[in-house]
């Protein structure tokens, strides 16, 4: 498993629940910043996850009213919420608060606070820096990709889940601000030190992009935040031959970019249908797009919601063919509402489906091939099976 520490593991939790990385089941950040039609304003992410399905879906307005209660009580709106979201059993259902919320949109918004790292845990437990974010604040300090992150603030790290680590770095439990010291404790070969960072103010790099050495262009998105799809359809314009599109790991983001990446491979079409309390609506990608290039999409357990949602387009649209191993699984719907104290729950509201109608939540999508560690090499190999365009 790895992470950066653009994501935020969520403090508080309901009983039982999952931890999630802020982006975890991210479709519905889309209807919350209008991409749906006919929806409410707001915005998503899969704070908390419960096991097993929804045994019946809070209403908005039972959530308002358990923490208008609580509040008119003395006590806290946001735990009483979160309570009537636990004991509903609603598997994405979240409750944020004001900070919390608004750290969220700013992270969509390719914005986040923190020092500029990605790392995975290898096998033994260690945690490796895997990529340093060009002019952060580990940049500036010479951290480099390879070195092994041994503490954060003193705390050893060896063993812990990433999601914890990445939460010590951006330093959620105090929620701390640009400028707040964070005290990182490395090693190299045989040399050990410690180093001070200020935590900044970030841009992401979510689409990176790469050409490997037979002309094959990968184009990676690392989550759906504002301009992916722009960057996609940029990157696949200067593309000379086949293209990758990697979403492995990739678990989410605003489902206007998402469909905006599938505007780049589709010629107008379907992209997704969905439900809404009932009501059914579709997506559709803009005509123009390239349907000519070779396609492959590389696919992982820990490619979720928007992120599956474009892979189920491609694949049913017989527009990519898909390589990894099975996706998370996550097609539920979400929806903001605001509560009482400023913290903001959200509750889920339906699900989507494919263009040929296959239900993805609980399910994940099937690659046609499968695939491990050699995933890339193997899509490299179907692109030259696939040729070029004329």
């Amino acid at each position: 498993m790895s992470g950066r520490d653009l994501f935020c593991q969520p403090r508080r939790f309901g009983r039982g629940a999952a931890l999630t990385l802020v982006f975890a089941g991210v479709l519905v950040a889309g209807a919350a910043t209008g991409s749906f039609p006919d929806t409410a304003q707001g915005g998503h992410s899969g704070r908390k996850a419960a096991s097993g399905p929804a045994r019946s879906a809070p209403r908005h307005e039972d959530v308002r009213e358990a923490a208008a209660r609580a509040m008119a009580d003395g006590k806290s709106p946001m735990e009483a919420a979160e309570r009537a979201v636990s004991r509903s059993g609603d598997r994405w259902g979240a409750v944020y608060s004001e900070d919390e919320y608004q750290e969220f949109q700013e992270a969509l918004d390719g914005q986040y606070t923190g020092v500029g790292l990605w790392a995975r845990r290898e096998a033994d437990g260690r945690i490796e820096v895997t990529r340093v974010q060009s002019g952060s604040p580990a940049a500036d300090a010479g951290i480099r990709a390879g070195d092994r992150l041994r503490s954060v603030d003193g705390g050893a790290v060896d063993g812990r889940p990433v999601t914890e680590v990445v939460s010590l770095l951006r330093g959620d439990a105090d929620d701390a601000r640009a400028g707040t010291a964070v005290t990182l404790g490395l090693q190299r070969g045989t040399r050990a030190w410690t180093e001070t960072l200020r935590r900044a103010r970030l841009s992401t790099d979510s689409v990176t992009t790469c050409k490997l050495p037979g002309g094959v262009t990968v184009i990676r998105i690392a989550a759906f935040t504002k301009g992916s799809g722009g960057a996609v359809r940029a990157a696949v314009r200067q593309a000379p031959a086949g293209v990758v599109l990697d979403l492995r790991g990739n678990s989410g983001g605003l489902v206007t970019e998402a469909v905006d990446t599938a505007s780049a491979f589709l010629d107008g079409g379907l992209v997704a249908t969905y439900d809404v309390d009932g009501a059914q609506r579709a997506l559709h990608a803009r005509t123009g797009g390239d349907t000519a290039r070779p396609l492959v999409a590389l696919v992982d357990g820990g490619t979720m919601s928007a992120a599956e949602m474009l892979t189920g387009a491609l694949q049913d649209r017989g527009r990519a063919v898909v390589i990894g191993s099975r996706t998370f699984g996550k097609g539920s719907i979400q929806m903001p509402t605001r509560l009482p104290d400023g913290s903001v729950a959200e509750l889920t509201v339906g699900h989507y489906r494919t263009p040929s109608g296959h239900a993805v939540d609980g399910r994940g999508i099937t690659p046609d091939l499968d695939a491990g560690p050699g995933a890339l090499r193997r899509a490299e190999t179907v692109l030259t099976g696939l040729g070029d365009p004329s």
